[in-house]
């Protein structure tokens, strides 16, 4: 398969349309990650749909001091990788194209889920990625948009203003891809000196630890759930390595064992051994939170939730998340 180079919307217009049409927008330098993206998208769409893979770096995303400049454009590399994974055309515009006249007057406002986390670290990152993702969107005219869960409230906002502003899209979700080490793929792993990529893997690291707490406390939960209401209950959770004092059957079924708070306690742990690495990492922030709306939960709370990180290694500066379900058996990863 070949696939197209496209420079505007009227010649993305122009071709024919046989059955759906799922789109990939990225910044470019394609990686794995958007690969396995662009392969969803082709199963998605069929072999009767079309894939359409955007690349197009957006000044709107990037604050004062950030690495617009720097950032990497590959764009012939971009267009094999996105071939190889299926894509039908790249639509690859100029800034021009996508906000004559400069840049745009009205703009989408995140609302109060963008001031937090990364809005909170990058003021007015999360309107300017709804702002050209919704042109995007009308420019490419998708009947379904892939994005990656490892931008995990790019993802949320993204799929709140689909909803709030009636956009006739289909939003999926596609979990993140990692390196054998558990590295998160990123286009700004590329900065990374050997050293700094050794610290970088904190970010995962503190992640899996916080989902292991959160798993072994879940299996906690159901071991006490199984024995009875009994002194045998309690001699049972102490063989499984609780104090006796700690295995008071009520105490136990009360207590919340996969309470945020030791998840949230267990990943910090990791990050503050990394924070006297050379180099050091600089934790941004480390946050457990409610995919709807991207605010701290609280020990009682139940459902599915985001444990989410974001540091700076040197000069690169780096997220990822990983999600976690709480009040049930087990948890997501």
């Amino acid at each position: 398969m070949t696939a197209t180079l496209l420079r505007t919307a009227a010649e993305l217009h122009a071709r024919v349309r046989h059955g759906r049409r799922a789109v990939v927008m990225t910044m470019g330098a394609l990686h794995e990650g958007h690969a396995t993206l662009i392969r969803t998208a082709r199963e998605i769409a069929g072999p009767e749909g079309e894939v359409v893979v955007t690349v197009f770096v957006n000044p709107l995303q990037f604050g004062e001091g950030e690495d617009l400049d720097r950032y990497p454009r590959t764009l012939d590399a971009d267009i094999k990788i996105a071939e190889q994974a299926g894509a039908d055309a790249v639509f690859a515009p100029s800034a021009d194209e996508v906000y004559p006249g400069g840049e745009p007057q009205v703009r989408v406002s995140a609302g109060p889920m963008g001031e937090r986390l990364e809005g909170s670290s990058r003021p007015g990152h999360f309107d300017g990625m709804l702002t050209v993702v919704a042109k995007l969107l009308h420019l490419t005219r998708p009947d379904v948009a892939l994005y990656g869960q490892k931008d995990a409230q790019q993802l949320a906002l993204i799929r709140r203003m689909v909803r709030d502003l009636n956009f006739g899209v289909e939003i999926v979700g596609v979990p993140t891809v990692r390196e054998d080490d558990g590295l998160a793929l990123s286009s700004r792993n590329r900065y990374l000196s050997a050293k700094e990529r050794r610290t970088a893997l904190a970010l995962s690291q503190a992640l899996f630890a916080g989902r292991d707490r959160h798993a072994a406390q879940e299996a906690l939960r159901a071991r006490a759930r199984e024995v009875p209401a009994t002194h045998a209950r309690a001699e049972a959770l102490s063989a499984i390595g609780e104090s006796r004092a700690a295995a008071d059957a009520h105490a136990v079924a009360k207590a919340l064992p996969g309470a945020p708070s030791a998840v949230r306690a267990a990943a910090r742990l990791v990050l503050d051994d990394a924070a006297r690495l050379d180099p050091p990492i600089a934790l941004d922030y480390l946050a457990l939170v409610d995919p709807s709306d991207f605010s701290e939960v609280d020990d009682d709370f139940a459902g599915e939730a985001v444990l989410a990180v974001a540091a700076r290694v040197g000069t690169t500066r780096l997220i990822d998340n990983l999600p976690l379900t709480f009040g049930t058996l087990g948890a997501a990863s």
